[in-house]
């Protein structure tokens, strides 16, 4: 936001952002008793994601790079199996899960992206 780095160029790292502000906004309409639970944990999660893309991107180290990248994977991994319990929970009754699922599908596949183009 202050500083103009490299990472921002990256589809991966706007999409990331998309899909916190995505994760942010459902969170909003999960019950209060989620307060500690789910909505703690997908937000934290969300941001993880963008937050490991940017911080991989400094790194010098290709194999430091994909690990990062692999931290952020698994977040993605993870805001989508509490998504589904919340789908299971009938959570998604009033939110049209969309956005969502776009946001979700696209920020893995780039991620994933990033992850194979370490590997070369």
């Amino acid at each position: 936001m202050f500083l103009t780095l490299n990472h921002q160029n990256l589809e991966a790292y706007k999409a990331s952002k998309v899909l916190v502000l995505e994760c942010y906004r459902f969170s909003k309409h999960l019950p209060v008793d989620e307060k500690f639970g789910m909505i703690s944990q997908i937000r934290r999660a969300a941001l993880s994601v963008h937050l490991n893309i940017a911080e991989g991107s400094s790194r010098r180290s290709v194999a430091e790079r994909k690990r990062y990248f692999e931290i952020s994977r698994g977040s993605i991994i993870e805001i989508d199996a509490g998504l589904d319990i919340a789908y299971g929970l009938n959570y998604f009754e009033n939110y049209p899960q969309g956005g969502l699922s776009d946001s979700i599908t696209k920020c893995f596949r780039l991620v994933t992206g990033l992850i194979t183009s370490q590997s070369k």
